[in-house]
């Protein structure tokens, strides 16, 4: 296992990866190759680069998780993928589909393994979800999901690098605070949903708490209703939350709701308090 990327999300990617008894991170890269080398000591590892090539050539991977801004995913993920290894790339996935679609061909065309980082599908909540669809406790597929995701604000370390730079690669991207976030909900409803789309309405605007922090251009509210062709229905938000972040699923048959949630917290480090 090789690591792409070394900044503050890669510390959760470790911190996963040393939980599975049979997986070794044998390389770390980073363009900034002190950034490589601070996370190399404090997790052990001595081969550290700052060039992708010559990581996949010395290492020899045979996963790789990349950990840096989205605009770099598909550049580094093709090269990933041409040497012949299996890769976890964070979300965003892609910049945009056409990317996106490219990647997944290629990796097919290659008998290669490629998926996005969207943990939160993994949650015991999502888990039972998925268990109690199963076992048909709704009677039936699901006719209309909601899924709702918060951003906290209250804590200005968290998201004070993205307020306080214009250049800052958040603010970089098409859909801003929006592009970076939104898959982890969005992807909580996509299981559940046709490919083909047939109604998506959407709008967006600006909190209070975030006006006052500053950004004036960047949104932080969104709601979105989306109708698929077999006529499920589905509604996601995104909003932001003073304190405490709470993200909820909730799933409706003819007959019955389900409704998982869970809260987490920034400063309890990401762990979902369940």
């Amino acid at each position: 296992m090789t690591l792409i990327g070394c900044g503050k999300v890669a510390d959760q990617h470790v911190q996963a990866i040393q939980r599975i008894s049979d997986c070794v991170i044998v390389g770390l890269c980073d363009r900034e190759l002190l950034m490589a080398k601070q996370l190399g000591e404090r997790i052990g590892v001595a081969e550290c680069y700052s060039n992708l090539q010559k990581t996949l050539a010395t290492v020899r991977p045979d996963v790789v998780h990349i950990t840096t801004p989205p605009q770099s995913h598909f550049s580094l993920a093709r090269q990933c993928l041409e040497s012949g290894t299996h890769l976890y790339l964070e979300k965003p996935f892609t910049i945009t589909a056409t990317e996106a679609e490219s990647l997944i061909d290629f990796a097919e065309s290659r008998g290669l393994k490629i998926t996005a980082g969207h943990n939160y599908l993994f949650t015991l909540e999502m888990l039972q979800m998925r268990r109690l669809i199963k076992a048909g406790f709704l009677g039936g597929p699901p006719i209309h999901l909601e899924s709702y995701w918060s951003y906290e604000l209250g804590d200005t370390s968290y998201v004070a690098p993205m307020l306080g730079n214009r250049n800052h690669w958040v603010r970089q991207l098409p859909g801003q605070l929006f592009h970076n976030i939104i898959s982890h909900g969005i992807a909580k409803l996509a299981e559940f949903l046709d490919d083909e789309l047939t109604e998506i309405a959407a709008t967006a605007h600006q909190s209070e708490q975030l006006r006052s922090l500053g950004a004036q251009e960047v949104m932080d509210e969104l709601r979105v209703l989306i109708r698929d062709k077999s006529g499920t229905t589905a509604f996601f938000t995104f909003f932001y939350s003073s304190e405490r972040t709470q993200s909820t699923s909730r799933l409706r048959s003819g007959q019955f709701n389900y409704c998982g949630y869970y809260h987490r917290q920034y400063r309890s480090k990401h762990k979902p308090l369940i």
